[in-house]
């Protein structure tokens, strides 16, 4: 799919060069991966804590039974 993006070539430039990116959408597509795994990390992160947890569960006792 065509996109035309108004991209600040100085930033698109540095991006290129830090990632040993040959191409800009090389360097576009990483960037957006890399975007993509950081939010869904802080998705998790902000997750931390607001699960129930059963104490009582007996993992081992359970696992004899399969």
């Amino acid at each position: 799919m065509a996109t035309n993006l108004a991209i600040d070539d100085d930033l698109l430039n540095l991006a290129q060069d830090i990632g040993k990116k040959t191409t800009k959408k090389a360097t576009v597509t990483e960037a957006l991966e890399e975007y993509i795994a950081r939010r869904k990390r802080l998705k998790a992160l902000e997750a931390f804590g607001t699960l129930d947890s059963n104490t009582t569960y007996n993992y081992k006792k359970d696992r004899k039974h399969r």
